[in-house]
């Protein structure tokens, strides 16, 4: 029997060792819950969903392999918009980082199976609690349903074509208890309607409340569902989730003239919360990557391409001439201000415009164009109030709307890369890269997903070597 990997075992009976609970002040810390009663109240399962959350912004492995901050930031670098410097990341922006024992292959495999599991054992705790009511229950199911579905979606995104290339193409297996043994894979259409069916649970159950933005409410399930959707080309259901996602969360252009570091903005549905007592130092990204004022790593710039298609008047020019090299093809030319760093700075998971604009573009593809130019322009000159319309139609409306999840999304989850994949595009390395089309990805280039890691074949009865053959 081959040693089981740990993303595969089942947790210790000892679950939560000084785990932090709730992340702020209230509730309070716990010392050391044992299995047996950790689920028996609902300050045990806080306690074990504040444990996962920590994880979920934790360093797992080293700067570059953090926590989700790390797959999101990834997915940045892969694309046109930034230039990277020389430091982390590299592999990733060379886009040459795909193989079996590579860094990036594994910890993008090992940190979502590692969370999945933990999911499950807060899942089949919950279920079986005794002490428990069935409104409680339901509102914690919901939310580990919402984060499990979530997870199984960055392994869909990370290891594999996208959902339109071919449903029955291999993807990660699917574990829906606490991990004893390893699984066979999947496939693509196995893992997309398991996905769909976590997240449909998760928004009957959710709830509309929480301890803070860390923390899953009913909107964050609805936003990870739109997520969902919009990849799989469902676009009324991703419209009418990003809508319900959305609500509550009023846009503020206020917001990028302050550095992008504080959950509290009124545009944030789900974010990762810093303090300077359980930081993770130099380790956040993008703040500690993109910021090249404050300390930090300050290793990212932005492509004078990029930066051109922003007007003066637009609050999200963030671009900044800060090495007093003119307009000039150097790639440290266009530094930004968007994201500040320091110990406490907080991180953006999703965000209310990113939902608004996905109900844009799925208007546009419904042939709703009228009111998706007019939904456009409302944020256009939320931004910008000089903005005028376009008056673009058909392909050059869905271009427009790209190009504007572009300018409101930079540096944090990866549109670029996240929209070439999904509509099955290349990314054409243009501008003053410091590399440049040797990291060009093709339309469905294999590029865009990771090889099954060698830790996980090497511990996987039911997964060999053949599983990379056509990878």
């Amino acid at each position: 029997m081959k040693k089981r990997h740990f993303a595969l075992l089942v947790l210790s009976l000892v679950l939560l060792v000084g785990c932090e609970k709730g992340y702020l002040d209230d509730p309070k810390p716990t010392e050391s819950v044992n299995a047996s009663v950790v689920f028996e109240s609902r300050d045990g399962v806080e306690a074990f969903m504040s444990g996962i959350l920590r994880q979920t912004r934790g360093q797992f492995t080293r700067t570059d392999s953090g926590g989700l901050y790390s797959m999101y930031f990834a997915r940045v670098v892969k694309g046109n918009d930034l230039v990277l410097g020389y430091q982390w990341y590299l592999f990733d922006y060379e886009n040459d980082n795909r193989e079996p024992t590579y860094t990036r292959t594994t910890f993008s495999w090992e940190f979502p199976y590692y969370l999945i599991n933990q999911i499950n054992q807060l899942i089949k705790g919950v279920k079986n609690s005794t002490n428990l009511s069935n409104s409680e229950k339901d509102e914690f199911l919901g939310q580990a349903y919402a984060m499990r579905g979530f997870y199984y979606f960055q392994l869909a995104m990370e290891f594999q074509h996208t959902y339109s290339y071919d449903l029955s193409l291999p993807a990660p297996p699917i574990y829906k208890e606490p991990a004893i043994e390893g699984k066979a894979m999947s496939t693509l259409g196995e893992l997309y309607d398991f996905i769909v069916a976590d997240l449909n649970a998760a928004v009957e159950t959710a709830p509309t409340s929480r301890i803070n933005k860390s923390y899953i409410n009913q909107n964050v399930a609805y936003a990870i569902l739109a997520r969902v959707h919009q990849v799989m080309g469902n676009w009324q259901e991703a419209a009418n989730a990003a809508s319900i996602a959305r609500q509550g969360y009023p846009l503020n252009p206020v917001q990028y003239g302050f550095g992008f570091d504080d959950m509290n903005a009124s545009e944030w549905i789900w974010a990762m919360p810093q303090r300077d007592d359980q930081t993770n130092y130099f380790y956040i990204a993008p703040h500690a990557f993109t910021d090249n004022i404050n300390d930090g790593y300050g290793l990212a710039f932005w492509n004078k391409e990029f930066v051109s298609l922003f007007t003066p008047t637009d609050v999200r020019n963030t671009f900044v001439d800060l090495y007093n090299v003119g307009d000039s093809d150097l790639y440290y030319a266009r530094a930004s201000s968007k994201f500040t760093f320091d110990f406490s700075s907080d991180i953006p998971i999703i965000r209310s415009p990113e939902m608004l604009l996905i109900e844009i573009e799925a208007n546009a593809r419904l042939g709703k164009e009228s009111e998706a130019a007019d939904m456009l322009l409302t944020l256009q000159q939320n931004r910008d109030p000089d903005a005028v319309a376009s008056g673009n139609t058909g392909e050059g409306l869905i271009e427009e709307i790209l190009v504007e999840r572009r300018k409101e999304l930079y540096g944090e989850m990866g549109v670029e890369w996240f929209d070439a994949k999904r509509l099955r595009r290349g990314i054409t390395r243009t501008g003053n890269h410091r590399v440049g089309s040797t990291a060009n990805l093709l339309p469905d280039d294999k590029k865009f997903f990771l090889k099954i890691p060698q830790k996980e074949i090497d511990a996987n009865d039911l997964i060999d070597d053949s599983v990379n053959t056509d990878r």
